[in-house]
């Protein structure tokens, strides 16, 4: 079903405990999992509630990324009051100069804001991992498995789910073992918030890992939701590689890996969820996903592609369905 707006019954009293009472409490945004976001108003002030209802989302990791994150000097949002029995967590209101509505407004500072997304990345790799989960083999070829698990019935395909996973075993080899940065996993311009001392803030980053450095670069460079112009896509991996290693036939497996992914969850999100609004992005993201394939690091899954999953079933596919 879709994200209802509604405020749920224990957040009045969770805010007069947390010295809030009687706020507004406005609705902010869902997402695509089973959290919501509400905008806190009192007296002048404004904080952020999240609602993640604990019998779908566990919020420990939230909170301990966003530990680890202000520990090692970035703007994740401070923790104003949590009841994780509730699932309600008061958060730090980070305002609405979100990356991409700020460059739909100025398209002239796309390039800009995109290089400070740049920089933040490096700072980020220079530091500890910290206590992080894994981002090994076995989460790589869970997310993979996403695609022939929901992209291929929605389509009426059936593919060779085995073959599948072999060719992404050994185009993923080559980096799986590498744990090296802290990987926050969704960072993308619907996630990054411009703030008033020109820093930016983080959000729902909850998933992060401990992984290669390369996949938060596909995140923010092959963004699902916006287009991202291959000259801006290449300006800015050559803004990351003049202050660290970076390897182009890594990026490239982790775009295909991600962008698979990506077409599964959505497609998820569509027929498990009710969230059709998802399905809009699905040819952009096969767009992606296809030039990806195209680098030799990727030829057994291109292989894979051509055998198992015809032209008229990727991206034109999604174009005659509801948005």
């Amino acid at each position: 079903m879709a994200t209802q707006m509604i405020p749920p019954a224990a957040a009045p009293a969770f805010l007069a405990a947390a010295g809030w009472p009687d706020a507004d409490i406005v609705p902010l945004a869902g997402d695509a999992s089973f959290r919501r976001y509400f905008r806190i108003r009192r007296d002048g002030r404004t904080a952020v509630l999240m609602d993640a209802p604990p019998e779908h989302e566990d919020s420990r990791p939230f909170l301990k990324v966003a530990r680890h994150l202000s520990d090692i000097g970035f703007r994740a949002p401070r923790v104003l009051a949590e009841d994780l029995g509730a699932g309600l967590i008061l958060l730090e209101d980070f305002g609405d100069a979100r990356m991409k509505e700020v460059i739909e407004g100025r398209p002239a500072a796309e390039a800009e804001i995109y290089a400070q997304a740049i920089d933040l990345l490096v700072d980020l790799h220079a530091a500890a991992a910290g206590d992080l989960p894994s981002y090994d083999m076995a989460v790589y070829q869970r997310e993979a498995g996403l695609f022939p698990e929901w992209y291929a019935p929605a389509v009426g395909l059936a593919v060779d789910t085995p073959s599948y996973e072999q060719a992404w075993a050994a185009v993923l080899a080559p980096i799986a073992d590498d744990r090296s940065v802290s990987v926050l996993r969704d960072y993308h311009a619907e996630n990054i918030m411009l703030l008033g001392d020109a820093t930016l803030g983080l959000l729902d980053f909850q998933d992060a890992l401990a992984g290669h450095p390369g996949y938060d670069l596909v995140s923010l460079l092959q963004d699902a939701r916006r287009d991202v112009a291959p000259e801006l896509e290449a300006a800015m991996i050559n803004r990351y590689a003049a202050r660290r290693p970076f390897d182009m036939a890594a990026y490239a497996v982790l775009g295909a890996q991600r962008n698979a992914k990506i077409l599964g969850i959505f497609t998820r999100l569509w027929k498990r969820d009710g969230k059709p609004r998802y399905l809009r992005f699905q040819p952009r993201v096969w767009a992606y996903l296809e030039r990806d394939l195209a680098h030799p690091a990727l030829a057994p899954v291109a292989a894979w592609f051509d055998r198992n999953i015809p032209v008229a079933a990727r991206a034109a596919a999604w174009e005659k369905l509801p948005a």
